[in-house]
């Protein structure tokens, strides 16, 4: 997994910010400092402060909190790391009383700090630069978790497509099978046109429609030879009205949703009556796709085992466009009609 920039940024973004304010101060400070005092408290006590950001940064938090969830140990060092750096500074600062607690004013006047003032100071100094640590490895840390469940979830969510893809052609292909068989078993001499039609199916279904997205034509000319390779096995024809509208060549479609309703069509429902044939309608444009297969119902047509298509399909629609997706179904006591409309 490639490593974000992110915790780069962000400490870059820190330490800037507190470079930047260390010169403001510089700017506007009045009292006259020698140079050996700008050494001690930006050069050695600069070096302190960073030691005990990255320490606590680098090994208490990992260490006490993220892995062995110490709060109580984590929280006695946390106040001994600022015991130990208040010492520091402050026999420095008492081994160079001229350089650090002293200073001359814009009138020449020398001015001694308290060395409790200080210590004061110091100990306010270094708990914010280590509350500035948790804040930015917690923050972090916070990022870095949502990225890596975004990660999972995605990954989780390719791995179910994938796996109802694969449901989905033998489904068809077993569907496709059973009718070929049909026409083998009769000694049809539709059988070979049968069987060539399905290789151009398992063709598009194989290796065109690995790709995210597919052009709407693509699929609305899979639908077609699909429909084809079903009139082949009717002996007393079979009745389809296809009617295309709109934008059909400009628009995309994740491939093979269509499908399972035209199938669903021929499976369960009469396409055998010229003035009941089944319709499908495909409207298309910038923004809606606009699909509905409507079908006279063959009652007597159960199917004891159901199958994989509807539910498959509505699973995908789910993952691929949610919130962007209406699906309506009308199992009225004569026809079936499906409505789906997509927010392309």
């Amino acid at each position: 997994m490639k490593k974000s920039k992110a915790p780069i940024i962000l400490h870059s973004i820190f330490w800037v910010i507190i470079l930047m304010i260390i010169t403001a101060g510089n700017i506007f400070e009045t009292d006259k400092h020698t140079l050996k005092d700008y050494f001690i408290s930006y050069v050695v006590f600069g070096v302190i402060n960073i030691s005990i950001f990255y320490i606590n940064y680098i090994f208490l938090i990992p260490e006490l909190i993220k892995k062995r969830k110490k709060y109580f140990l984590y929280i006695a060092a946390f106040f001994l790391i600022i015991a130990v750096s208040v010492v520091l500074k402050t026999a420095i600062a008492v081994l160079n009383p001229d350089d650090v607690l002293a200073s001359i004013n814009a009138k020449g006047k020398r001015r001694d700090l308290p060395v409790h003032t200080f210590v004061i100071g110091v100990t306010f100094l270094s708990g914010f630069f280590l509350i500035c640590s948790c804040i930015i490895r917690f923050t972090i840390d916070w990022f870095a978790t949502e990225r890596i469940q975004r990660n999972l979830e995605s990954e989780r969510r390719e791995m179910e497509l994938q796996f109802l893809k694969s449901q989905l052609n033998p489904h068809f292909l077993f569907n496709s099978l059973n009718n070929i068989y049909s026409l083998a078993y009769q000694k049809s001499d539709k059988t070979a046109d049968a069987i060539m039609k399905l290789s151009e199916i398992m063709r598009y279904m194989i290796y065109e429609s690995n790709t995210p997205t597919v052009s709407l034509s693509k699929e609305v000319d899979y639908l077609q030879s699909y429909i084809e390779l079903q009139k082949i096995r009717f002996k007393d024809g079979a009745y389809v009205e296809m009617t295309l509208s709109g934008e059909i060549d400009d628009q995309k479609i994740v491939p093979l949703m269509l499908i399972s309703f035209v199938e669903n069509a021929f499976k369960h429902g009469v396409v055998t009556d010229p003035s009941e044939p089944v319709k499908i309608d495909i409207i298309a444009n910038q923004k809606i796709l606009h699909f509905s297969v409507i079908n006279k119902k063959n009652n007597q047509n159960k199917d004891a085992q159901g199958g994989v298509g509807l539910p498959n399909v509505e699973r995908r629609l789910q993952l691929i466009y949610p919130d962007r997706y209406k699906l309506n179904v009308v199992n009225s006591a004569t026809h079936y009609t499906c409505e789906l409309m997509i927010d392309i």
